[in-house]
């Protein structure tokens, strides 16, 4: 057994006849999976056109807090909708070169005809219909090439929002490429794709709970 110690000082360990996931390794997307899965302690790891991207140590209101609000946002929603699945975190296995974790996911199930499939492993085999990021030091890929692989694999929309800049982007397909999505006379993101899933951003970003759970209630009427 290996041990590498990553910068958050958490060793990271793998069996010895397989190699240790760096930083910037260039591999495909079934040696991407056979090195991760051989280190259970590294819980981020990214494969964008070839190239590995691991994450570093998560900061609170950076990131972890941010992800929590996020996570309560689409669990609210989907308490109402039993047609509808979601997750934070998962990988998505779509083609050789790209195996992504955005930090949530939003589905329609195979029953209301879902176009999520999972490999007999439980990652994701094709996109979900709705991806979010929380992106801070992430913010070039999440925009870049990260954006054209979600569209590129069937992904209906996309939301970013960028904590350093203080901005929620929402982007939906038109036209064979992602296009903002205009905001409600109310200043409401509306989605196209899952009924009555209303997001306010300002309150979104103020943390605003309260206001943020109202308006996807009002979404319900």
């Amino acid at each position: 057994m290996r041990i590498i110690e990553t910068n958050a000082d958490l060793p990271i360990s793998s069996p010895p006849d397989i190699p240790l996931l760096e930083e910037g390794q260039e591999l495909d997307g079934d040696e991407f999976m056979r090195r991760w899965e051989a280190m259970p302690e590294l819980r981020f790891a990214e494969l964008i056109e070839g190239v590995v991207h691991m994450g570093s140590p998560l900061r609170y209101t950076h990131h972890a807090k941010p992800q929590l609000v996020v996570g309560g946002w689409i669990s609210m929603y989907i308490s109402n909708h039993p047609e509808v699945e979601g997750g934070m975190n998962p990988t998505l296995c779509l083609d050789l070169k790209n195996h992504p974790q955005p930090d949530g996911v939003l589905l329609f199930t195979a029953e209301h005809g879902g176009q999520a499939k999972l490999t007999a492993k439980d990652y994701f085999a094709t996109a979900p219909e709705l991806v979010i990021e929380v992106s801070a030091s992430t913010k070039k890929r999440d925009l870049g090439k990260k954006k054209q692989i979600y569209l590129k694999h069937g992904v209906k929309e996309y939301i970013v929002w960028r904590i350093e800049d203080e901005t929620v982007d929402w982007f939906v397909v038109r036209n064979a490429a992602f296009e903002p999505l205009a905001l409600s006379p109310e200043g409401w993101f509306k989605s196209e794709t899952f009924p009555g899933l209303w997001l306010d951003p300002e309150a979104l970003l103020r943390f605003d709970l309260p206001r943020l759970f109202h308006v996807l209630a009002e979404g319900r009427k």
